[in-house]
This record gives C-alpha cells, sequence and structure tokens, in this order.
C-alpha cells in the first residue's frame, strides 16, 4: 500500500480514540448515528470533540446511513456514520444496499462483541462481515487496535476513489479498549485495485469518428457524470457536437433542465421523446450511465439501429447489460474532454427539434393537464409547477421512492448540480426524510426540499425528532394521496382495479409534527397552495406542507413491464 505518513509524534492510543484521530485526519467533521454497547467506548471518546467533530444523534441506524448517503450526495464527501452491534449494525443493512447501488461513499463503523467471543452468538453478535459482503464495495473487521488506522485510511480512499461505494468496518469492543501507538497514514493506492481505468486514445478517436458522421447521434448521461465532476466537460461536449441529451434519475441535475439540448428524462416514467427516440438514433453515447432495466425495458429491443458508444469508470458495467461498439473506460472526466476535442462541430439542429416536437405532445397530452387540472382535485404535477416558481435556482430536490418520484424528478427545474438526491437502484421507501436531513447539514446554504408520498413519509417519519433536535431547515413537501400510489397504479393497469392492501389510513400529520416542534399546513383547496408553497419556503426553520392529491392519479409517460422503450405510452 503506498501511503503518505503525517509526521507527528507517535501517541499511544485506545482503539476507540484512534477511530476519533482517524476521522479528524480524513477532515471528517460531521458524523450519524446511534450508542449502544458494543460502541460505546467509540462515543465515550467522542465526549469533548463536538466543535470538531459533529456526532447527529438519529432515531433509528437507518436514518443515520440515509442521512449519510444525503451528505455525500449533496457534498461530494464521503458520509459517516455509525452504529453498535446487531440490530443496531443490522438496520444499516437497507442502507448499505443502496448507496452500492447508487455508487454513494460511505464510511459504517460499527461495534462488534469482543473478539473471544466471535462465532459464540454472544448477545447481539451479527456476522457483519458475511452479511454486508454483498452490499458493500469494501469490508474488514479490526480485532486489534493497531489494526485501526490502517483499516480506516484504506476505507476512506476505497469509498471515495474510482466508482466510489459504501464500506463498512466493524470493530471488536476489546479492539476499542485496547492501545497502540498512533501514527495515521493516509491511502493513496492498493495494489491491485485500479479506481480510474488508462484511457485508450485510438479508442477516443475511433470514437470520435463515428461521432463526426452520425446523422441522429444521442447521448444519455448518468450520475457518473455528477460522482466524476464532469459536469463542465458534458455541457462543453454536447455545445460542440449539438447532439440531444438525456438524463437518468440519478444524472438529472448534471446538466441544467433549461438547456436546449436536454431532452428529460429517461426510462419507464421518463419523457416520451427521449425514450421513443433512443430507437431511432444512428449512435447512441451512454456516459456513466449502467443501462439499468428501467432506462433499457426489453434489453432485446434496445437501440439495436444503433452504434453504441459506452464511457464509465467501472470496467465491469461495460458490455454487461447492452453489448457496445466502441467501449471507453475511464474517468469521464478525462474521456468527455478528450472526445470533444477529437469531435467535430456539428448542426444537428433538425435532429434536436425531433425532440422538441414530441416533447410538445407529451405536453398537450400529460403535462398541460397536470400542470393545470380541470378537475377540482389538486394534482402532483401542479404542486412540483408552484415549487418551480417558489424555490432559488440552487434548491436541492430529495425524494423518496414512488409516483411523487417521478412526477418531481421530470418536472423539478433543476438549475446547479448536484441538486438531485433519490434512491435510483434499490428503490428505497423512506430514504427521503433522513436524506433531506444529511443533504441540508451538508450544504447548509442551500435550500433542501424533500418530496414524499404518504406511505414512505410514515417509513422513517421518527427522524422528524432529529431534523428538530439539530435546528435543521429541512423543507418537506408531502403529497398525501392516501394510497401506495405506485403499487395502486400497477393494481389499477395491471390487476383489473384489485387494490389489494394499497389504501392507507394516515394519521393527522399536523398533529405529528406539532408533537416534533415542526411548524406545518394541510392544503386540500387550489387557492390555497401558492401561498402554502411560499410560507413554507419562506419559513426560517424546518416546515411540513401537506398536499392532499388526486387518489387515483396515475404517471404517464410509462413503459409498461417487457415493452420496447418506444413502445412509451402517453395515457
Amino acid at each position: 500500500m503506498e501511503t503518505t505518513t503525517i509526521k507527528e509524534k507517535t501517541k499511544t492510543l485506545t482503539g476507540a480514540e484512534a477511530v476519533v484521530k482517524c476521522l479528524l485526519e480524513e477532515n471528517v467533521n460531521l458524523l450519524f448515528g446511534y450508542p449502544g454497547g458494543a460502541i460505546m467506548p467509540v462515543y465515550d471518546a467522542l465526549y469533548g470533540y463536538e466543535k470538531q467533530l459533529r456526532h447527529v444523534l438519529v432515531r433509528h441506524e437507518q436514518g443515520a446511513i440515509h442521512a449519510a448517503q444525503g451528505y455525500a450526495r449533496a457534498t461530494g464527501k464521503v458520509g459517516v456514520c455509525i452504529a453498535t452491534s446487531g440490530p443496531g449494525a443490522t438496520n444499516l443493512i437497507t442502507g448499505l444496499a443502496d448507496a452500492m447501488a447508487d455508487s454513494t461513499p460511505v464510511v459504517c463503523i460499527t461495534g462488534q462483541v469482543h473478539s473471544h467471543l466471535l462465532g459464540s452468538d454472544a448477545f447481539q453478535e451479527t456476522d457483519m462481515i458475511g452479511l454486508s459482503t454483498t452490499v458493500t464495495k469494501w469490508n474488514t473487521q479490526a480485532v486489534r487496535a493497531e489494526d485501526i488506522p490502517a483499516a480506516l485510511a484504506k476505507a476512506f480512499y476505497i469509498a471515495r476513489t474510482g466508482r466510489p461505494g459504501p464500506v463498512l468496518i466493524d470493530i471488536t469492543k476489546d479492539a476499542q479498549f485496547g492501545k497502540a501507538e498512533f501514527r495515521y497514514e493516509k491511502c493513496k493506492g492498493l495494489r491491485s485495485y485500479v479506481p480510474y481505468p488508462k484511457v485508450d486514445m485510438e479508442k477516443v478517436r475511433q470514437a470520435a469518428t463515428l461521432i463526426n458522421k452520425a446523422k441522429r447521434p444521442f447521448l444519455l448521461f448518468g450520475q457518473g457524470v455528477v460522482l466524476g465532476g464532469a459536469e463542465k466537460e458534458l455541457k462543453s461536449f454536447l455545445e460542440k457536437t449539438g447532439m440531444p441529451a438525456a438524463g437518468t434519475l440519478l444524472g438529472l441535475s448534471a446538466l441544467p433542465t433549461d438547456h436546449p439540448q436536454h431532452a428529460g428524462m429517461l426510462g419507464m416514467h421518463g419523457n416520451y421523446a427521449p425514450n421513443l427516440l433512443t430507437n431511432y438514433c444512428d449512435v447512441l453515447i451512454a456516459v456513466g450511465m449502467r443501462f439499468d432495466d428501467r432506462v433499457t425495458s426489453d434489453v432485446n429491443r434496445y437501440a439495436k439501429q444503433a452504434k453504441i458508444i459506452h464511457l464509465d469508470v467501472d470496467a465491469s458495467e461495460i458490455n454487461k447489460v447492452v453489448k457496445c461498439d466502441l467501449p471507453l473506460p475511464g474517468d469521464c472526466k478525462e474521456t468527455l474532454h478528450l472526445l470533444r476535442l477529437a469531435a467535430n462541430s456539428n448542426d444537428h439542429s433538425a435532429w434536436v427539434d425531433e425532440f422538441k416536437k414530441l416533447r410538445s405532445v407529451e405536453y398537450e397530452a400529460v403535462i398541460e393537464k397536470e400542470f393545470f387540472p380541470e378537475n377540482s382535485a389538486l394534482s402532483m404535477g401542479e404542486a412540483l409547477r408552484l415549487l418551480n416558481e417558489t424555490k432559488s435556482p440552487d434548491t436541492i430536490l430529495v425524494t423518496d421512492v414512488g409516483q411523487h418520484q417521478m412526477i418531481a424528478s421530470r418536472y423539478f427545474k433543476f438549475e446547479t448540480c448536484r441538486s438531485q438526491i433519490t434512491s435510483g437502484g434499490l428503490g428505497t421507501m423512506g430514504f427521503a426524510l433522513p436524506a433531506a436531513l444529511g443533504a441540508k447539514m451538508g450544504a447548509p446554504e442551500r435550500d433542501v426540499v424533500a418530496v414524499i408520498g404518504d406511505g414512505g413519509f410514515q417509513m422513517t417519519i421518527q427522524e422528524l425528532a432529529t431534523i428538530a433536535q439539530e435546528k435543521t431547515n429541512v423543507k418537506i413537501l408531502l403529497l398525501n394521496n392516501n394510497f401506495l400510489g405506485m403499487v395502486r397504479q400497477w393494481q389499477e393497469l395491471f390487476f383489473d382495479k384489485r387494490y389489494s392492501h394499497t389504501e392507507m389510513q394516515n394519521p393527522d400529520f399536523q398533529t405529528l409534527a406539532k408533537g416534533f416542534g415542526i411548524a406545518s399546513k394541510k392544503v386540500t383547496e387550489r387557492k390555497e397552495l401558492k401561498g402554502a408553497m411560499q410560507e413554507m419556503m419562506s419559513s426560517p426553520s424546518a416546515y411540513l406542507l401537506e398536499v392532499v392529491v388526486e387518489k387515483e392519479e396515475n404517471v404517464f409517460p410509462m413503459i409498461p413491464a417487457g415493452a420496447a422503450v418506444d413502445e412509451v405510452r402517453l395515457c
């Protein structure tokens, strides 16, 4: 392991003290956690470090890791969370899986029983290495105090480099109590781990030749652009080549929504034009996206007419789902820059106009009716329209999972990078509230709006207490249709309206908000909505705005399961 030694006098510290010192060496100043017996020595070591290392006491360990994810996604830094052994540690598993699916850099530290008790089914013992192996980029267990600094150095390096991801370090209680000489060496590289593949310049030239000859080139951008900090390179490449582009759910804020070449969102509930015209382009350039099944639908009928160029930092994603003609592994900040240099300036305005024409079709068939519904019931779309009219340009959107997620992602006006935070690959209900907490604490200068459905809200509603205790100014837009809306939509369309266990009897959310000390308002009438939205956004503290929307509203466009992307439905 190549390392850089920090020059300081060697000290003898307990393992728990070493954990704290390591976090400080990695410039961590915020962590989310919940104490318990097996991690108590670390919590004791944190005592007195409040100014250098702020600890946020969540109300459930799942809230800790989702908050760490929100922090990481908003800042680009590594999020950190901490939990005790047994149920405390296992409560992190959903968040680990979520972070793994969405390439979020998180370091999780869990306590463990004494090393001599390992494998004995001791109280609150769980094999976290075995449990977390498939949902972490790397994990390890420290059973000696002297092992802790190297383990943490490696953890932070692996979490943040290449394709980011979650890492877990399980530390036995005797390792926390034990003493060892402390010297922290930041990890700068690992043998056999190559986070950034070397770019093949011949492949770059071949890709540029394909792009230069294309009549209907189309670029798909994913979260890899954001993770690689390549937003400027993407914009420059598009403006030189003149081609249209569309974003995956997680990639949306990599390019401003109002950019003239931005064609919208891809996927099952994405925009009409980019889905339909994927199967009409002649060259498809995929940047930092993994051809998720929600984007490709029937992969056997996906872009068969096109030459495909795939740029990704993770070479294992290339040719995994969709066979490409030109693989370009590497850091997309570098590969996009090199491609731009090699590509010709082109005028594809007629091709871009094809997308705009289909956007007009979608507006007339779907969007206008959602923005300005004719019936008395409020729609999710008009709530998002008014949010756009009220929000500041650098507002961060955090969404949960379901109909509201698709509506918000389709209609929110992304103006600044790192503005889209949602659970994409895993689709974790309950993600938004704690993630919004973490995002706001990571970017306190930016407004953070959590758009949540009534189902997901109740999964982590206890984190309202954390938001209140930390005095975190999170705005919560609750779109309440008294249903598990996305499941209900599928039941309506594909199960003959047999609404099996999807209608919800919800609590009085205003009473709950008041109990947590959070201001709130409930809107049921259209005439009240704009003023309530302005009141929420101007509030100096956390605010819950509940908007009661149409119970059986559906989200369109939609690609039915098993259909091809050009079989997208408008109704």
